[in-house]
């Protein structure tokens, strides 16, 4: 039976959906974006983004019982390829202490919610 997860520490869903639901021993989290849960407001400039997307990421996962380590995939949605290697340095930096690292796909994309300039999506498995 699946169960959902919420936190007020990450954003709240703005639509029909839930932050993440486990089912079957696995998480899955909804597409996060840069929101300051704080303020409700996205945060600016690419790395502050994406920092923020990491942090709401860790307060679901934990929310769930989760951690970081039980990821096993990122989807990445990015509306600017040519900022990959930035990119690619920030996950790096957020999984420095993760191993294995998870499986990750980029796409690249026209447009995202809000205008953010990238999207990250998580599978984690219990561990």
């Amino acid at each position: 039976m699946a169960r959902a997860f919420f936190t007020e520490k990450a954003p709240l869903p703005v639509g029909p959906y839930s932050q993440a639901v486990e089912a079957g021993g696995t998480l899955y989290l909804s597409g996060q974006i840069g929101i300051d849960p704080a303020t409700g407001k996205l945060r600016k400039g690419f790395g502050g983004q994406v920092r923020q997307i990491f942090s709401n990421v860790e307060e679901i996962l934990r929310s769930a019982g989760y951690s970081k380590g039980d990821i096993v995939k990122v989807t990445v949605y990015m509306t600017n390829l040519s900022r990959f290697g930035e990119f690619n340095s920030l996950y790096a930096e957020f999984f420095e202490d993760v191993d294995p690292k998870p499986a990750r796909v980029t796409v690249g994309v026209r447009e995202l919610p809000l205008s953010a300039e990238v999207e990250v999506e998580i599978v984690a498995v219990r561990g």
